[in-house]
């Protein structure tokens, strides 16, 4: 019995091993080469920076990216907008993507200073509109709390809202989401996602290939899932500091874009369509067919190019809009 036993740990020893080392095999020969620059915000240390599309007259398009998302996460959207003849960047967070590594803690106010810094060392003119995925809708009003004269309009995407964490449902999804983030960042450090990069999970998003072959390979590092969790762990205290902020001024222009059925989430969509609601100039777009990842990609980037639009230029009615 204990020979067996002996023999099939032995076996799975030697799965597991095997099983890593192809998977160390194909992240290496596959990782990919960053697009954009590595933009120095302080002293020994630098962000990833992407920007995209020509200069003119109209406004840059700064986009955030989500939990455990980065600058690839707007591959499709940048192409999207580039095409529709706007300017827009991305950038990876640090420690996540090919940025460096930040002072701790990750919260919501040391996130917001790094982007303060990486917009004035960029060159880039403001004011801006900016954009925000899912829990970055946090940084939106923390930035604008604090940068009001830099906002020229804002874009929330399918995004969470202060307000929002105060709602049992929340608290308890962004509990699970955290134990979550820890066992993801644990697998990634294993290397137990290496071998998965080429699946559909290495991008759920549906990326152009340059900015997918990023995704797929941050998708399995360690650092970069080690560093999200650590921001998701600090959900609640960045909702805090970020509600400490005043609301988005009505004055300025505001849309937002969510994906998913309507039916059965009304409560939530109301929670995500408030800010737009409270804007003087504001459109809601319900994107029934797209998933909370999809709407990022090439099949709904439209959307968010219409919303970027519709801040820059806004008419005097509201608009809600609810696309299949």
């Amino acid at each position: 019995m204990l020979k067996v036993l002996g023999r099939g740990f032995a076996g799975v020893a030697v799965f597991f091993v095997s099983y890593v080392a192809v998977g160390g095999l194909m992240s290496a020969s596959g990782a990919p080469r960053p697009r954009g620059e590595m933009v120095q915000i302080e002293p020994g240390r630098s962000l990833r920076l992407v920007c995209e599309g020509p200069r003119t007259a109209r406004p840059v398009v700064w986009l955030e990216a989500g939990a455990f998302g980065f600058a690839a996460d707007w591959g499709a959207t940048q192409q999207a907008l580039t095409a529709a003849g706007w300017r827009s960047c991305a950038y990876d967070r640090a420690g996540m993507g090919y940025s460096q590594p930040g002072p701790s803690p990750r919260d919501g106010l040391a996130i917001v200073s790094d982007f303060e810094k990486l917009t004035a060392a960029s060159g880039e003119p403001g004011p801006y509109i900016l954009v925000g995925h899912s829990m970055a809708g946090l940084r939106l009003r923390q930035y604008a709390g604090r940068n009001p004269g830099e906002i020229a309009g804002l874009v929330l995407v399918d995004a969470a809202t202060p307000e929002a964490a105060a709602s049992p449902r929340l608290k308890g999804f962004i509990k699970a989401f955290a134990a979550a983030s820890r066992w993801a960042a644990r697998g990634a450090s294993l290397g137990l996602y290496k071998p998965l990069v080429r699946t559909g999970l290495g991008d759920k998003i549906g990326l152009p290939k340059a900015a997918g072959d990023e995704k797929r390979w941050a998708f399995a590092n360690g650092l970069h899932n080690r560093t999200a969790a650590a921001e998701v762990e600090l959900w609640p205290l960045a909702s805090d500091q970020a509600a400490a902020q005043p609301p988005f001024d009505p004055a300025w222009p505001v849309a937002v874009v969510t994906a998913g059925p309507m039916m059965g989430r009304e409560a939530w969509k109301d929670i995500q369509a408030a800010p737009a609601r409270a804007s003087r100039h504001g459109l809601v777009d319900h994107v029934e067919a797209a998933t909370h990842t999809r709407l990022l990609g090439q099949g709904f980037a439209d959307h968010i190019v219409r919303a970027v639009a519709f801040v820059a230029s806004p008419p005097e009615a509201d608009t809600t809009l609810k696309s299949d």
